[in-house]
């Protein structure tokens, strides 16, 4: 090739890319949640613009193209199911008002009512959840929705695997979602072949859907959802896989909750699936809804799916709207701990005015960087009254909350800015006296299991400590 030719080729190439990175960092200005953000993007663009344009087309958007046209259709189909079902599913429904602030806004954001008549079970470990869930599939009559983030080829996916197939093949309706980049060796694995010639409908959720999502790796569908025949769904933090058992060597004893419930929250968990299956497919879900009014206890439920399409950031604002409601003590439990300024503000005020405000993580994080990132945001809660405690007993991975005496929440969502602003995530949160003290007595075991944190030990960490938190928590927003 001509050298005059290649010197052409390669000014235009340069031109391009820093259009692209001029462009991207228009983009992030007005488009990035948050300030730091946009400026970090934007320095990065300018100054190294051959790197950060790759960077920022995999994980540089945190809004989901094209989904949230697709949830508003199904929505639409849900307000036909709910006019369609209202005679026995009205006089379930809260109703808004000025004495149900929680429920108010919650509901708004959720786009879904709070409703009574349920009844909830916790589950507070692995084998709990995978005995409750492998009970309800064979229990199966019409259909199943079975969703989660990752879903493994290892005994208790075959294990469930068989359940579904056997079920399949009995003429049951069984369909399996699962997140393609969390479960990436599945997509490739024999099980999922095997779902396949049984009549299991199986699909990824299809992060890279459409023209603008083609690079965009950076969202998660998060949740864990499973529906048998309208009466029964779980939600919580396990996944399919061995180690949700505690089987794994290496990882050892594995700490995490689950929830079982019946009644009319369970069209909430349907809905969230249908929405996911909708992106997924381009198809409607086709099972039969119809709610039969069965209530099953006394519980007020209310199923809180969060998504990045949405204009709200629904699951930080849900863990907000606890903080600031609580009155006698919020308590939170999460394996990643990476707040945003505002949560961290509103834990501090909590404190500040008598609640008692405990964060549980675990003493061994998923990762240097988010180790250090959960330092940091200690250091600066400590000084406000904040408990903070280092779970010892394994690896906890539970996303749990309990909110004075009646209100806990169980479910998808972790305490950081990926499941605030990334993650399609979900909740079930429970306004329950008896229920939140099942989850009193659960997280005062863990407590016993943890280490509490005090403001001397930080302190007395080495000279390279402090230096490290803070690049660490120059990440926070996408850790």
């Amino acid at each position: 090739m001509d050298a005059s030719l290649s010197a052409e080729i390669a000014a235009v190439a340069l031109v391009l890319v820093y259009i692209m990175a001029i462009v991207s960092a228009l983009e992030a200005i007005l488009k990035a949640r948050t300030s730091q953000g946009a400026i970090a993007w934007t320095i990065s663009l300018l100054t190294f613009p051959f790197v950060s344009v790759l960077l920022y087309l995999v994980f540089g958007r945190n809004r989901f193209d094209g989904y949230l046209e697709q949830r508003d259709e199904i929505e639409a189909e849900s307000l036909r199911l709910i006019q369609h079902t209202s005679g026995s599913v009205e006089e379930h429904i809260v109703p808004l008002s000025q004495d149900t602030p929680m429920y108010t806004s919650l509901f708004r954001l959720a786009r879904m009512p709070a409703t009574t008549g349920n009844r909830v079970e916790l589950l507070v470990n692995g084998q709990q959840t995978f005995d409750s869930i492998l009970a309800g599939l064979e229990s199966a009559q019409r259909y199943i929705l079975f969703q989660f983030y990752i879903i493994r080829d290892d005994e208790l996916g075959r294990r469930l695997g068989r359940v579904l197939a056997d079920k399949a093949r009995a003429g049951v309706k069984v369909f399996l979602l699962y997140d393609e980049i969390g479960s990436r060796p599945f997509a490739r694995s024999r099980l999922l072949k095997q779902l396949h010639m049984t009549g299991v409908q199986v699909a990824p959720f299809n992060t890279t859907q459409g023209r603008r999502n083609r690079f965009q790796l950076n969202f998660r569908n998060h949740r864990k959802i499973v529906v048998v025949d309208g009466s029964y769904a779980w939600i919580g933090g396990h996944n399919v896989g061995n180690e949700y058992l505690g089987l794994n060597k290496r990882i050892g004893h594995w700490r995490d909750t689950h929830t079982r419930f019946q009644g009319p929250a369970v069209l909430g968990a349907e809905l969230a699936f249908a929405t996911d299956w909708r992106w997924a497919t381009r198809s409607s879900l086709k099972v039969d809804w119809d709610f039969k009014g069965e209530t099953r206890g006394d519980s007020t439920l209310l199923v809180f799916p969060s998504d990045p399409a949405s204009e709200f950031e629904e699951a930080g604002l849900m863990y907000h709207q606890a903080i600031v409601a609580a009155r006698e003590r919020i308590w939170i439990a999460s394996p990643y701990f990476v707040p945003d300024h505002g949560i961290i503000s509103a834990l501090q005020l909590a404190a500040l005015r008598g609640v008692d405000v405990r964060v549980m993580i675990p003493d061994e994080p998923d990762g240097p960087m988010v180790a250090m990132a959960n330092w940091s945001f200690t250091r600066e809660l400590l000084p406000a009254g904040v408990k903070v405690y280092r779970y010892q007993g394994g690896f906890m991975h539970q996303k749990v909350f309990l909110m004075d005496r009646e209100v806990a929440g169980v479910g998808t969502a972790n305490f950081d800015n990926r499941s605030f602003r990334l993650n399609f995530e979900i909740t079930l949160l429970a306004h329950d006296r008896p229920f939140a003290q099942q989850v009193e007595d659960m997280l005062q075991a863990d407590f016993g299991r943890c280490r509490q944190v005090t403001i001397e030990e930080i302190d007395n960490k080495p000279m390279w400590f402090p230096l490290a938190m803070g690049i660490a928590r120059l990440f926070a927003p996408v850790l």
